[in-house]
């Protein structure tokens, strides 16, 4: 598997292909409908958005509450097509990397493609193992939102695989075309 440092590079992004599968390491922001809501109509109003949006990739995940010793409770990935109003604005922004479950529309394979982007799928039903990919987690904006809320989080060896490369191809399409 290849081993990814983030925040993700444009450059990296080109080498991506679907159905590789990677491990990501370095800073993520989380993020699901409400916050995703938010951050765009942050951008509507013409205002600053609480995070730094250039440049970095998104976990859909609302982690369950962390029990004692623990750094983040359960983090499984939240299904993709939830963000799929937002994403093409935030793309826009520069947002380049996504991590979810699921297929996404066709138009946001369509910005992800404009936009040089990529979209993971993590392991659905998994998020205690993928909790245990997680070195650290702080809620850094939307905090009335509970496990909604952005949290910055840090990572190491977090798996992965390329859903959708910057191509625009998806994974979800080619296993179709394989099973008819």
């Amino acid at each position: 598997m290849k081993r990814i440092q983030l925040p993700l590079t444009k450059e990296v992004i080109q080498t991506l292909r679907i159905g590789e599968k990677v491990y990501l390491n370095g800073p993520m922001f989380t993020g699901r409908d409400a916050a995703h809501r938010r951050l765009v109509e942050t951008l509507e109003r013409g205002e600053k958005l609480p995070i730094p949006i250039n440049g970095i990739t998104i976990f859909y995940v609302g982690p369950s509450p962390a029990r004692p010793g623990q750094i983040i409770g359960s983090a499984g990935p939240t299904t993709s097509y939830r963000m799929d109003d937002y994403t093409p604005r935030l793309l826009e922004e520069g947002l380049l990397g996504m991590i979810g479950k699921g297929r996404r529309s066709s138009f946001v394979r369509q910005a992800i493609r404009e936009h040089g982007a990529v979209y993971f799928a993590a392991l659905g039903g998994a998020g205690a193992l993928a909790a245990q990919a997680i070195v650290s987690a702080k809620v850094v904006a939307y905090p009335d939102l509970g496990a909604e809320a952005i949290h910055a989080l840090e990572v190491k060896d977090f798996p992965v695989v390329v859903a959708v490369d910057a191509t625009g191809a998806s994974v979800y399409e080619r296993e179709e075309k394989t099973h008819v």
